[in-house]
């Protein structure tokens, strides 16, 4: 097990925080990785990259779906991201070191890069340049091989030698969102034909293609330890936890270890 990872088996993950859009505690956002501290949970985040270069914590390559705002996050600069609001709530779109700084190592942080697959590495340089100086435990994963590959062999000129890697995975990539991926990226994904280069220290496999000969290998051939996504009830908990070590959740509170 990779070092700093043992905190994986005792602490369920909220996924992209506790959030609650009926109390209007939105994915992502300051208050619910604080409604995630409060308790006890580690937290699920995703990130991505501005215009300008600046790293922001957002799920969706497009504003519309939480916020009054419209177009691409990746055609605004940081400072007009980080002015939009989301979802009616108090809180706006976070930088990752504002994000950070909410944290404040109080509980693991769990920090996905979003990707095009396009061979762009700006966001994961970016993400280390503000991690590096972070004293809380975090962990990098990213269904994208190429920048964990990356992280991995420039982890010490990067600052974060010896920071856990992940892959999240899933067994098939033919549904609409993965349309533009090459017949050869596919390929690589589906197969776990990166491993080489990827080396991961964990794996976040979705719940929907369990049972599976990836996760299970990994696990019990690889010895290392497996996250379950996106987990919404306690009988999938039950069920998940069959095949893996821990549940990447939401909706509901989980029991910890």
């Amino acid at each position: 097990m990779a070092r700093g990872l043992d905190w994986l088996y005792r602490t369920p993950i909220a996924h992209r925080g506790l959030h609650d859009d009926s109390a209007r505690v939105i994915e992502n956002s300051i208050s619910a990785a604080r409604a995630a501290i409060a308790r006890g949970y580690a937290i699920e985040c995703d990130v991505q990259l501005t215009r300008d270069g600046e790293a922001i914590v957002f799920h969706d390559d497009s504003l519309e779906r939480l916020t009054s705002a419209k177009g691409r996050v990746d055609e605004r600069n940081g400072a007009e991201i980080g002015s939009i609001s989301l979802g009616g709530s108090i809180d706006r779109i976070p930088f990752l070191a504002e994000f950070l700084g909410a944290i404040g190592g109080k509980t693991p942080l769990v920090i996905e890069l979003k990707s095009r697959f396009d061979g762009d590495l700006r966001l994961a340089r970016r993400v280390c340049e503000i991690v590096s100086k972070y004293d809380g435990p975090f962990v990098i994963e990213s269904f994208d091989p190429d920048p964990i590959a990356y992280l991995r062999e420039e982890g010490c000129v990067l600052g974060i030698a010896g920071v856990p890697l992940g892959v999240v995975a899933q067994a098939r990539y033919d549904a609409k969102e993965w349309l533009e991926l090459t017949d050869v990226k596919r390929a690589e994904l589906t197969n776990f034909l990166h491993y080489s280069r990827t080396r991961p220290d964990f794996l976040s496999w979705r719940l929907d293609d369990l049972p599976n000969p990836v996760p299970l290998l990994c696990r019990e051939g690889l010895k290392i330890p497996v996250t379950v996504w996106t987990v919404r009830s306690r009988q999938q908990a039950d069920f998940a936890l069959r095949w893996a070590d821990q549940v990447v959740f939401e909706g509901f509170f989980p029991q910890m270890a």
